[in-house]
């Protein structure tokens, strides 16, 4: 007897939302400075959002965009985007305005809602941003209905999650090696599955306090459920300072946070931080960018066992590889550079380049196969079909696994630059350096930086005759593609060097600043 789909296809992150709402009704959900509010609280809020959706005549598949700092709101809305089968956009806060134009125009956003902090850009976007049916603020901003007031036109009801497993109701926007973003579609089955493998994997205190100090739009957001799966507490930090962060954790008795490594290195290098009794601290979980096994060996000596590593990427959200709390403090100082082992319900295999299996021992490129995968780039299917061949996940990471089955990250296939947390891409910064009139052609690499992991560096040719300062070129790419992108290096050179084809020799500028042991880090 065949099953029918009907059978197996619930299951949705919604449902996760409001299981936790139903068993946890009178615990804090949320608690900063700005609010406090329980589950039964949010539960309400959720609600009323998602009736007012309605009233806007939202149908599944539409698109709600948000972009605005960290609050307890930011949350709310996502989750009454998930319960009506609705699509999440977020915007990345230090993207330019060309690339937020893009995004709200590829994902067909029928909703964008913005918070005061962001009002001039919200502006400049509604202007721009024909198409958007809906313009709605957190915060005044003239012109724009405010959320909050909408709200109060609605009582709340009981939550109830629409779609199935399959229904894409996040699209997750990453740089593209066209100088595009590429919109990552993730369905109810990736994210609650990224929900069991994080409960399951990373080891968690009795009593969840998770402090949330980067951006919830992106990765550190990928906590939040599970904390609420687990009754837990979450503390919004808006903007990473090291001081910040301990007087947070004293004051919230947080036990559980995510860091990139340059928040790490920071907090290392504070001259407070002994001032947080780390024996009481549970789970510090840090990802997102290479991080340097000797400063991991800082943080177990000053922080004590309480180190997690994560290794993933947005097609397939946070969770590849997990090196857990157990496994840091018997590692050597070279396996410390291990990514680690598969999550559950994840397999991962080395391939080389014809899609064969390499030996033990030697690279070849992480491909991943599981329920967490995403479901293909929007409206790109060029580089679904490049992504998603042969029945694997193409991560365009290469790496090689020791004889104890732990995976060590050595390249990327694509140039990307990892930088303080965040991807670079380089063609979209040697398109900006190019655009200058006086530019003749630009190479862009990452070079190993103790702060930063990485550091994005650009090697600038200049048309014959023509003078312009390092300073000029960084803040054209600063205007053209954020502050992330904007080199932190700029070096006008007389000729870039080219291979025997006539192409930019990347390899020859990146043997300047990298060893084969640097680039060993993950």
């Amino acid at each position: 007897m065949q099953l029918s789909p009907e059978l197996t296809h619930g299951g949705t992150i919604a449902d996760l939302v409001i299981s936790a709402i139903e068993r946890f009704p009178e615990r804090t959900a949320f608690a900063n400075d700005d609010a406090t509010v329980s589950y039964a609280a949010l539960g309400q809020r959720i609600s009323q959002i998602a009736q007012h959706f309605d009233s806007l005549g939202l149908k599944p598949g539409d698109t709600v965009a948000q972009l605005a700092v960290n609050r307890f709101e930011v949350f709310a809305i996502v989750a009454a985007v998930y319960m009506r089968g609705l699509r999440s956009v977020m915007l990345h806060a230090m993207g330019s305005e060309a690339d937020h134009e893009f995004v709200l125009d590829d994902c067909d956003a029928s909703v964008v809602i913005v918070d005061s902090y962001h009002q001039a850009r919200g502006q400049a976007l509604r202007k721009r941003c024909g198409k958007v049916r809906a313009w709605m603020s957190l915060g005044g901003i003239s012109g724009f209905d405010a959320l909050e007031d909408a709200m109060k036109a609605y009582r709340p009801a009981p939550l109830v999650a629409y779609g199935d497993s399959e229904l894409v109701v996040r699209v997750a926007y990453t740089g593209g090696t066209t100088g595009r973003p590429k919109g990552v579609m993730l369905s109810n089955r990736a994210l609650a599955t990224n929900v069991v493998l994080d409960l399951s994997a990373k080891e968690w205190p009795a009593d969840v306090k998770y402090l949330c100090v980067a951006p919830i739009s992106h990765g550190a957001g990928s906590l939040v459920v599970p904390t609420l799966m687990r009754g837990g507490c979450v503390t919004l930090m808006q903007g990473f300072s090291a001081d910040g962060l301990i007087d947070t954790i004293n004051k919230y008795g947080c036990n559980v946070t995510w860091l990139v490594p340059t928040m790490l290195y920071a907090l290392l290098d504070s001259a407070r931080v002994k001032e947080v009794d780390w024996s009481k601290f549970h789970s510090l979980i840090y990802s997102a960018a290479p991080t340097s096994p000797s400063r991991i060996r800082q943080a177990l000596d000053l922080l004590g066992p309480i180190l997690i590593q994560s290794y993933g990427q947005t097609e397939s959200p946070n969770s590849i590889l997990i090196l857990g709390k157990h496994d840091h403090p018997g590692l050597s100082d070279a396996q410390l550079a291990s990514a680690g082992r598969p999550y559950p319900l994840m397999r991962v295999c080395l391939l080389d380049a014809d899609g064969a299996e390499v030996p033990a021992g030697e690279r070849g490129e992480v491909c991943v196969r599981g329920p967490l995968l995403m479901s293909g780039y929007l409206n790109n299917p060029t580089e679904t079909a490049l992504t998603l061949k042969d029945g694997w996940l193409h991560t365009g990471d290469i790496a090689y696994k020791d004889a104890d089955g732990l995976y060590y990250i050595v390249d990327r296939k694509k140039d990307m630059i990892i930088s303080g947390g965040f991807n670079v891409y380089p063609k979209e910064i040697e398109d900006a350096i190019c655009a200058h009139p006086s530019v003749a052609s630009a190479a862009v690499i990452g070079i190993p930086d103790e702060k930063w992991g990485e550091l994005v560096m650009a090697y600038v040719q200049l048309k014959d005759g023509c003078q312009v300062s390092e300073d000029e070129i960084a803040a054209t790419v600063r205007q053209a593609k954020g502050a992330v992108a904007t080199p932190k290096r700029v070096e006008i050179i007389d000729a870039l060097p080219l291979t025997p084809l006539g192409k930019i020799d990347k390899k020859a500028l990146r043997s300047r600043h990298w060893n084969a042991d640097q680039r060993s880090v993950h």
